[in-house]
């Protein structure tokens, strides 16, 4: 499903950018690794992880932040995070899930389309550097499949 229509403005008036890297993937325009699908969410494995098995979840609404959201499609961002939080959570038997959504630059938000992360915890092991290091691709896409057969 193509991403839903917004003529809206962002809170800070500054108009969405169709050609951010995630509408470029909910449009096909550039590869993921995904791990589930539906008709108003996506989730798929971070290319720049702070643990293995991070992974995202977002709308297919163009919204930047939390605050230009369509309440319908932050219920369906939830009910997603809801449903692949425990299969992160069994494909990498991590102890516990870190669930982050950041608005806005000085919040630390890099991508600016909203986003909801999925990161796996363990005690002892520290989280790399958001958004400095890109990951293996190969490895990605067994993480994507580990994903996919926790969910069943």
């Amino acid at each position: 499903m193509p991403v839903q229509e917004n003529s809206k403005r962002t809170i800070s008036d500054v108009a969405y950018d169709e050609n951010n890297i995630f509408a470029k993937i909910l449009r096909k325009e550039a590869p993921c690794f995904a791990v589930y699908e539906d008709e108003m969410t996506l989730a798929f494995m971070d290319v720049m992880p702070q643990t293995q098995g991070h992974t995202l979840v977002i709308p297919k609404f163009p919204a930047e932040n939390i605050f230009d959201l369509d309440p319908e499609y932050a219920a369906a961002m939830a009910k997603t995070v809801k449903k692949i939080a425990p299969a992160v959570k069994a494909a990498f038997d991590a102890p516990g899930i870190l669930i982050a959504q950041l608005n806005g630059a000085a919040a630390g938000q890099t991508v600016f389309h909203i986003h909801t992360h999925i990161i796996p915890r363990s005690e002892g092991i520290d989280l790399k550097l958001h958004a400095r290091e890109m990951a293996d691709f190969d490895e990605l896409k067994q993480h994507a499949e580990r994903i996919k057969r926790a969910l069943g």
